[in-house]
């Protein structure tokens, strides 16, 4: 248990460190987890938005059978059948508590779904304000790399290792690719 807890502790420490040092990536992190919020908030919509229905259905189905169950009132008092209409009354008022419970686990579910599409809304806000700062990261990187790169180009032209260095594109796409991978290892382990 030890080795891993501290294996663990040692891919968390890297991952805060690499996060630290590519605050873009760190952003796409995050937005890629609301992406999810904002998936998984959809779901539950629709999940309640089932639930609802399906009380709408009950609900009618409930009111049916309170008419028919009046209607048999009417019918056994008519014949004076007091014995049936008096069963039948008990039958009716117990239908009505069912139904009074479903009109509320309705309407609860009503305010569920508003809350619901009021979190999701929240969510694709905060999702386009982390996309736009992430766009900003990047491109605040991308500059800063181009500024390096001018600074060491005497330094780069002069050395014959100068096709292996960060100026090589080729070399770039690589290590972007790698750290893309490493980052989708760290936060596959980390999912676990």
């Amino acid at each position: 248990m030890g080795l891993f807890d501290d294996f663990s502790r040692f891919l968390e420490t890297r991952l805060e460190e690499f996060l630290r040092s590519n605050p873009h990536l760190e952003l796409q992190a995050i937005e890629e987890q609301l992406k999810e919020q904002e998936e998984d908030t959809l779901r539950l919509i629709l999940d309640i938005q089932k639930q609802e229905k399906k009380l709408q259905a009950e609900i009618l189905s409930a009111a049916q059978e309170i008419q028919r169950w009046n209607d048999r009132i009417n019918k056994a008092k008519a014949a004076q059948r007091l014995d049936l209409a008096q069963a039948a009354q008990e039958r009716q008022a117990a239908l009505l508590r069912q139904g009074n419970q479903r009109w509320g686990q309705m309407q609860g579910c009503k305010e569920r779904i508003e809350k619901a599409k009021e979190l999701y809304r929240q969510i694709q806000v905060r999702r386009k304000e982390v996309r736009a700062k992430a766009a900003e990261a990047a491109t605040r990187t991308t500059t800063t790399k181009t500024e390096q790169n001018w600074d060491t180009k005497g330094w780069n032209q002069s050395s014959s290792y100068s096709s292996f260095t960060a100026a090589d594109p080729l070399e770039e796409k690589f290590q972007r690719w790698e750290a893309d991978e490493e980052l989708d290892q760290m936060k596959r382990n980390i999912g676990r």
